[in-house]
């Protein structure tokens, strides 16, 4: 079977993580990906490290599945070639600094004028207008601004999480309204224009902490492993030296916690934590008593129990644990995907229907399909009979 993108084409003029790992998403579902690199350079990703054998780690995993045109796209001759691929390509994606697409000549308003079946995803930090629409933009920047390094790390000691949420947040909701504007534009024939604000995605998934402050009127205290709305709910060092992950997120877990894997139906009637409310006021306390009840037992023993009581768990992991999961090998979650250093495993997208084919391109060096592109996209294609979107 085809894939289900198969026919499409998306021009990414990208950097960083945003907009790469939302094109990345398309190329999985069978788009042909056309990523346009600044000629020498490259994405700023090339040069982050050379772990993968040469390769920056983030490159790899942002980029297999593409084509990479190194065009200098103030040079009139790369320009032509940058607007006969727009003339043909389905969506282009971009996450370039404030206004550098207007100053190259690409407004996004006037690319939907002018190619009225075009999918415009213009990704910014934080909108157009108000008073940061200047300001540049990283993942840590716009986590420190929509208050999202406020609620984690511990009172006193806030902390950027691990994975850069701002820019996967980012890309995710790039790649659904992509999906969607695909649909909607196979009912009216139209195109869409859809500008993403990093500052706007974050805020989003901060919607359970504003709700805290504009009705509650108090700020979410960080809490480390755990979460400031649920207790307990955290991480607890076992007898053999490891650390178990479990907790409650109702009042009927509480019970089953409280009574079948704790036996102490002493605490599931102390009306002091008869509901999460109460709990998380008195997170400390029952933090203590789940800390001394894990202390004397291991993992092994602690996760046995909690399957049995119904009582979610998990084990505290690190990434090298992760690449060696048993959930995944078993699954068969990893593909190998094509390099300029040979064959490199990469996980399977998320999402996929059983029968789609898996799409597996290769991570492509700095300009490899230049020749390419010009040659296909460039002046000579005026002798060609032109393409329809989708074709």
């Amino acid at each position: 079977m085809s894939s289900p993108l198969s026919g499409i084409t998306v021009v990414g003029l990208e950097q960083a993580i945003s907009a790469p790992l939302c094109t990345r998403h398309l190329a999985d579902l069978g788009a042909r990906v056309i990523k346009i690199e600044q000629p020498g350079s490259g994405d700023s990703t090339r040069h982050y490290d050379r772990v993968v054998r040469g390769m920056a780690a983030h490159f790899v995993w942002l980029n297999h599945g593409k084509e990479s045109a190194a065009l200098e796209l103030t040079d009139a001759a790369d320009r032509e070639v940058f607007s006969g691929l727009l003339e043909r390509a389905d969506v282009l994606v971009s996450n370039l600094g404030p206004g550098a697409l207007g100053r190259l000549g690409f407004e996004p308003e006037e690319l939907l004028r002018r190619y009225p079946r075009l999918i415009v995803v213009d990704i910014s930090g934080y909108g157009k207008g108000g008073p940061l629409d200047h300001k540049r933009a990283y993942d840590l920047l716009i986590q420190a601004e929509a208050g999202s390094c406020a609620i984690t790390g511990t009172p006193g000691a806030p902390a950027k999480p691990g994975i850069p949420v701002a820019d996967v947040g980012t890309a995710l909701y790039a790649y659904s309204s992509v999906l969607a504007a695909l649909y909607d534009r196979e009912r009216t024939g139209r195109g869409a224009l859809i500008p993403i604000a990093m500052l706007d995605v974050v805020a989003e998934m901060m919607g359970f902490a504003l709700n805290q402050v504009l009705h509650a009127g108090t700020e979410p205290e960080p809490v480390g492993m755990g979460s400031p709305m649920i207790a307990p709910y955290g991480a607890y060092p076992t007898a053999d030296g490891q650390t178990a992950v479990l907790g409650t997120t109702s009042d009927r877990e509480w019970r089953r916690l409280t009574e079948d894997l704790l036996e102490r139906p002493d605490l599931a009637a102390d009306s002091r934590y008869r509901h999460n409310h109460d709990r998380v006021v008195r997170r400390a306390e029952l933090d203590e008593i789940l800390g001394a009840w894990c202390a004397r037992r291991e993992l092994a023993d602690i996760q046995r129990l909690a399957d049995a009581a119904g009582i979610g768990n998990a084990r505290l992991n690190g990434v090298r644990d992760l690449a060696e999961h048993p959930q995944l090998a078993e699954r068969d979650r990893w593909r190998e995907v094509d390099s300029p250093v040979g064959r490199l495993p990469a996980l399977l997208p998320p999402a996929s229907a059983r029968d789609w084919p898996t799409v597996s391109g290769r991570v492509p060096d700095l300009g490899a399909d230049t020749d390419a592109i010009r040659a296909e996209f460039g002046r000579a294609r005026e002798s060609a009979a032109p393409l329809p979107h989708g074709s």
